[in-house]
């Protein structure tokens, strides 16, 4: 059987699961492949990629919980391996933007002998209405470790535009995308947004580290995710993503979305 299917790992995220729908949408057959689900795919147990990787054409792959963990680099090696030995096509690897480990698992993306696209991403704005920030901005009160540090958050709907076109359009093949929204914002920029949107009146607060995973730990986020986040604000949200790249543009043909129109069509999480 010649390979026909589509691969998307981390189904169930932010990115994998518009991929998915959106290569139904078009009558592809896809493999849906998570942690959880028909299809079981975890990156600590290998056994079965090869039954994942069997009769795949192309993959769209997110990394759980992030290219920045130590690891990340020898999982996507091992899977780019398998991965051309089963004569799957094409992969198409959500990368970090401004994260130095992250482009080491591109680098291994690059040279794996498939043909590939990367997005490079900048933080993504659906983490104010599908992620922790959510409750933080409905509470009325975002208290973070962060200053004036302006980040051009991306809308995922953009990422799984180009990811899903990498997929079905060999114009994208060996192509990098970097992606940001139009706009560079900081997270009091964010918040002074929203109540403008939807007349309320949140507040940000700069607080210490300590605090932030005092608090975290208080609401029950489990200790792998305060790490990775640790991580983003110490490490990335520094301020060397503060510039804007033009990736939607040259993928998509069209602007980014702005972070007023993402709030806008996201109103029913807020109403």
């Amino acid at each position: 059987m010649s390979n026909s299917q589509y691969l998307v790992i981390g189904a169930t995220g932010k990115t994998g699961k518009r991929v998915i729908s959106k290569l139904r949408a078009a009558h592809k057959t896809v493999k849906a492949a998570s942690r959880s689900g028909s299809v079981i795919f975890d990156w600590n147990d290998k056994s079965n990629w090869p039954d994942v990787l069997r009769n795949v054409k192309a993959m769209y792959v997110t990394y759980f919980p992030d290219l920045a963990i130590p690891g990340a680099p020898d999982d996507i090696r091992a899977l780019c391996e398998l991965a051309r030995q089963q004569n799957v096509g094409h992969i198409t690897l959500l990368s970090g933007r401004g994260e130095s480990e992250a482009l080491a698992c591109e680098r291994i993306v690059t040279s794996s002998g498939m043909s590939w696209t990367v997005v490079r991403a900048s933080w993504f704005m659906q983490n104010f209405t599908e992620g922790l920030f959510a409750q933080f901005l409905m509470d009325g009160s975002v208290a973070l470790p962060v200053g004036d540090v302006k980040e051009p958050f991306v809308d995922i709907d953009d990422i799984a535009d180009i990811a899903f076109d990498s997929l079905i359009n060999d114009k994208h093949k060996n192509k990098l995308y970097e992606v940001t929204g139009p706009d560079l914002l900081s997270f009091s920029d964010v918040v002074e947004a929203f109540n403008q949107a939807f007349q309320r009146k949140g507040a940000f607060h700069q607080i210490s580290l300590p605090l932030f995973s005092e608090n975290l730990t208080r609401i029950g986020v489990d200790e792998g995710a305060i790490a990775i986040l640790h991580y983003l604000f110490t490490e990335v949200l520094d301020g060397r993503n503060a510039n804007l790249a033009d990736g939607v543009q040259q993928a998509l043909g069209r602007p980014p979305t702005s972070f007023k129109t993402f709030l806008q069509k996201n109103r029913h999480v807020f109403d």
